[in-house]
């Protein structure tokens, strides 16, 4: 089976959604969980994918268990807004 690397874009939106709900900005979580500014906004926007390590990093400056921010990727609460 070929390996898949398109971009997850409910990931990116979860993580979006979930910071905006802490009132951080990406510049503050992209220093709490060391990426680069302009990375976190490639993966909001839908256009990379991260490491599990990445996203553990993300999950924890989140506040989150690294299931909880999977199972808010696979079953957003809202939909994004326009």
């Amino acid at each position: 089976m070929a390996r898949r690397f398109e971009p997850q874009p409910d990931l990116g939106r979860a993580i979006r959604q979930l910071r905006l709900a802490r009132d951080l900005t990406q510049r503050e979580l992209a220093r709490q969980a060391d990426v680069h500014p302009t990375w976190l906004s490639h993966l909001e926007a839908g256009r990379v994918n991260p490491s599990w390590g990445t996203v553990r990093r993300i999950a924890i400056a989140l506040n989150l268990r690294l299931s909880e921010l999977a199972a808010e990727a696979e079953h957003p609460r809202c939909a994004e807004p326009p």
